[in-house]
């Protein structure tokens, strides 16, 4: 039998933009057995709905993906829920990982994890260099504190606990929810929705100076799965595509892959963020052979083709 065939795989948010993803590739790789908790059916802030999803599903190993995300918007206006709901599943579910003496548990945890000033490109040894970029710290402590209690339950109660530090994400699926999407479906909806309705100009955040990375939705799907098949070590590892592109250039390329015309405007009253994101990804590809495949431009069309298609059927 393969190593997915053996395995009862729990995918938390598995119902999600990335979780879907890793559902089905796992399910192509020979996973019989795979289960998708969904929040009404077992709420991970609650002790007892995570005993209760152990004792159903008996798993072998849990891939913890559910988290409340959102963008520079969302993480400015609720700091407090941020933080704690994204550390008190990671907090209840490893440790009864830990009761449960499950053989393996990944967590994926946020490039927002990252000190705000951290040398470009960002290597794991740098985690601990500083404090995050102010909006979205309270989500990057939250779930860097799930590195901290994985790395210390292995010293003490020998869990194997991998912690992965995963890029931002696009492609299709994303959520384009303009309350709580991340840059590009943000964009991509913006430039669509003004093209359409013949607007002359869309409106950007910030001064569009700061860089960010960006990894496809299969590519960090293939990530996670070869890392929960190949990894079995402490140091957490980068998950990316190794290249950055500034705001200003990703607004011009989605203006011209969406055929928007009109005038891009920029409001240097609201933050930029992070000043510069891109990771090393030397260790994912020496620890388990993880190397991103989708070129950026091939992964928005994508993205753009299925929104565009989402909105006519909807």
């Amino acid at each position: 039998m393969s190593f997915w065939e053996q395995q009862r795989v729990v995918v938390t948010g598995g119902a999600g933009f990335l979780g879907g993803r890793v559902v089905e590739m796992l399910r192509e790789r020979g996973c019989r057995e795979v289960f998708t908790p969904r929040s009404k059916e077992c709420d991970l802030r609650d002790r007892q709905a995570i005993r209760q999803l152990f004792e159903t599903t008996q798993p072998t190993m849990i891939i913890h993906l559910a988290a409340v995300v959102g963008g520079i918007g969302a993480n400015r206006e609720h700091p407090g829920k941020f933080f704690y709901e994204n550390a008190i599943m990671g907090i209840e579910l490893i440790e009864q990982a830990r009761l449960f003496r499950l053989p393996k548990i990944v967590v994926a945890g946020t490039i927002c994890a990252y000190p705000k000033f951290t040398p470009v490109p960002f290597k794991e040894i740098d985690l601990w260099n500083g404090y995050p970029e102010e909006t979205n710290a309270p989500y990057g402590l939250a779930k860097k504190m799930c590195m901290v209690q994985l790395q210390a339950y292995r010293q003490e109660y020998g869990l194997n606990g991998v912690f992965l530090l995963p890029v931002n994400l696009y492609g299709p699926r994303d959520n384009f929810d303009p309350a709580s999407s991340h840059v590009i479906p943000a964009l991509i909806k913006k430039c669509i929705d003004a093209r359409e309705s013949g607007a002359q100009h869309i409106e950007c955040w910030g001064t569009g100076t700061a860089t960010r990375e960006f990894l496809y939705v299969d590519d960090c799907a293939e990530g996670l799965i070869l890392a929960a098949e190949r990894y079995n070590k402490s140091e957490p590892v980068n998950l990316g595509a190794g290249q950055e592109i500034s705001i200003k250039s990703l607004v011009e390329l989605i203006v011209k892959l969406t055929n928007f015309r009109g005038e891009i405007r920029w409001d240097a009253s609201k933050p930029d963020g992070q000043p510069r994101r891109c990771l090393d990804t030397t260790r994912a590809e020496r620890e388990f052979g993880f190397r991103a495949r989708t070129p950026f431009e091939d992964g928005l069309r994508q993205t753009i083709a299925w929104y565009e298609q989402w909105k006519r059927s909807s």
